[in-house]
């Protein structure tokens, strides 16, 4: 059956990482990262904001083919806001989908020393995030957003929390299969 999983999160705690190991192990669905789309349009780096704002319908369109065509698909993204996320539960529905929200938690001391410690410097995703968060704020950011996370997480009980330690893929990949399992029923 067709579904959008939206694995939400704070930024580093593993969404991209669980996500692909979802996708892998189960052929014919979409692992829709965000992330790697931006990095796909020119000058996102110059214009991060602007890159931005042309990735979301990008999103929402490549969402919507893949769930039409029956396929499920697996969207890594961190979204704190019901409206972000009620745009892909939209799109989920329209297409006759399930829409099912998976948050990946950990502490927040523990969610910021992630963040920080995926500085790939041959990554330039994390150099570019990294950067950015540095220049607004730093774990000050970091802090506020896990903090926006939980409240709007809070506001939509349908959403399932899960588990992710640091250094547990398997753990936190077993706890999202697990929830979705649970959620199906």
């Amino acid at each position: 059956m067709a579904e959008l999983i939206l694995l939400n999160g704070p930024p580093g705690i593993g969404k991209s990482t669980i996500a692909g190991m979802y996708a892998d192990r189960h052929p014919g669905v979409l692992n829709l990262d965000v992330d790697k789309v931006r990095c796909l349009i020119g000058g996102w780096q110059e214009d991060f904001q602007a890159a931005g704002n042309l990735v979301r319908p990008i999103a929402l369109s490549m969402a919507t083919t893949h769930l039409t065509a029956g396929y499920p698909v697996i969207m890594p993204q961190y979204l704190d806001s019901g409206d972000e996320v009620s745009l892909f539960q939209t799109a989920a529905e329209d297409t006759g989908a399930a829409f099912r929200e998976i948050a990946l938690m950990d502490s927040l001391e523990a969610s910021v020393q992630r963040f920080y410690s995926r500085s790939d410097n041959q990554n330039p995703w994390h150099a570019s995030v990294i950067a950015i968060v540095e220049q607004a704020g730093g774990p000050r950011l970091l802090e506020s957003m896990y903090k926006d996370l939980g409240n709007g997480l809070d506001t939509r009980p349908s959403a399932t929390v899960v588990p992710s330690r640091r250094g547990y893929v398997e753990e936190t990949y077993q706890h999202l299969v697990d929830a979705l399992a649970l959620t199906a029923k």
